[in-house]
């Protein structure tokens, strides 16, 4: 998966099946995930945008997300909290771009 941050520099990392993408970006030191909560869901410090070719592959938001995002800057339609996205075989070549600040 590619994270591409804030000011256009991008990181290709691989991501481990059946871990989460937050996972996969904190072992990767990805700049601008700070991951505050560890991926309990209970903060918005992992929030990005899913490259809109990716969305139907992340799948929806859970009403969780739904409210943590309601703590994040700068959402928009394609913004996930990476630690609710897990890491399977369909998202190999995911591109996510993260905002300059996290909630």
């Amino acid at each position: 998966m590619t994270f591409v941050d804030s000011k256009g520099q991008a990181r290709t990392v691989e991501g481990e099946v059946g871990s989460t993408v937050m996972e996969t970006a904190r072992r990767n030191d990805i700049p601008e995930i700070a991951a505050e909560c560890g991926g309990a869901c209970a903060c918005a410090t992992c929030h990005v945008y899913v490259d809109a070719a990716w969305l139907e592959k992340t799948g929806a938001r859970s009403q969780m997300e739904e409210d943590m995002l309601d703590f994040a800057f700068a959402v928009e339609q394609n913004s996930r909290l990476c630690c609710q996205i897990v890491v399977k075989p369909e998202l190999e070549g995911l591109i996510l771009r993260t905002p300059a600040q996290q909630g």
